[in-house]
């Protein structure tokens, strides 16, 4: 997993319009770089809605927020359109994204394992170095210590 002081790796994000941006795109402004496992769960949709309530919050404090999981583009529009979602989502349809910050892992559910996105998230500053790691999140109270410690920079 990437660790606090390195810089965040320059990859591709997918976005719901289906058009691609470099995550050094958002250089300039603290970007919160959230990972989930799938759209329309029931712990995904409470992540993304805390971190929605939040957004005119985090659009203060200047940062960006942005989910990523594997789902589709078109998924995404679903799930946010659902939700009143006011978060970016990003698809890692080809794996590069979850590998590269290092929460595709291996899970066990019941005795079975999967490979699988690990709940983590990534504040990075505005000069694109990882600022904050949270792995392994639990969802509750998430978002506000996110908000804080992006007012913290």
């Amino acid at each position: 997993m990437i660790e606090e002081g390195q810089m965040a790796p320059d990859v591709v994000l997918q976005l719901p319009d289906e058009s691609e941006t470099q995550l050094s795109a958002y250089r300039g402004q603290p970007l919160v770089l959230y990972f989930y496992p799938k759209d329309d769960t029931p712990g995904c949709t409470k992540e993304a809605i805390a971190f929605t309530d939040l957004a005119g919050d985090f659009a203060k404090a200047g940062a960006k927020v942005v989910g990523v999981s594997k789902d589709p583009p078109a998924k995404h529009v679903k799930f946010a359109d659902k939700h009143g979602l006011k978060v970016d989502l990003a698809t890692d349809a080809d794996g590069s994204v979850t590998e590269a910050f290092g929460v595709w892992v291996e899970k066990n559910m019941y005795g079975r394992k999967y490979m699988g996105i690990q709940r983590a998230t990534f504040l990075i500053d505005s000069d694109g170095k990882v600022a904050t790691v949270w792995p392994k999140v639990k969802v509750a109270g998430h978002a506000e210590a996110v908000l804080e410690a992006v007012k913290g920079l």
